[in-house]
């Protein structure tokens, strides 16, 4: 059974910075997608990033390009969301999502992975 865990949430000031960290067990082999999706409260799930293992390539909700970046270690089978310029309405669970039959990510679609930790609040506030 694949277990997703996430960590590094927490309070951060507007313009502050979080780093997430999801930690992958129970895998005989390597997932071929893996993302992060966020909930606030009384909003839909939404996609933020993924990375396609294949081709290492990564995709980005147009609202969190150029202020976060997801990364791999592939050895710990550990991705991390870099936040940075962190604004109030970046305020959700975030949720790190694993699959194994994508080959290019897709962070539109969330039914489309099968494996989720059971979410981390990141909370933007002064």
């Amino acid at each position: 059974q694949v277990q997703l865990v996430e960590s590094g949430g927490g309070l951060v000031q507007p313009g502050g910075s979080l780093r997430l960290s999801c930690a992958a067990s129970g895998v005989a082999s390597d997932y071929s997608a893996i993302a992060w999706f966020r909930q606030a409260p009384g909003k839909e799930r939404e996609g933020v990033s993924c990375i396609s293992v294949t081709d290492g390539g990564t995709t980005y909700a147009d609202s969190v390009k150029g202020r976060f970046t997801m990364s791999r270690n592939n050895t710990k089978k550990t991705v991390y969301l870099q936040m940075n310029s962190l604004k109030p309405e970046d305020t959700a669970v975030y949720y790190c999502a694993a699959d194994f039959v994508q080959i290019e990510c897709t962070i539109k679609n969330f039914p489309s992975y099968d494996f989720w930790g059971q979410g981390t609040q990141v909370t933007v506030s002064s």
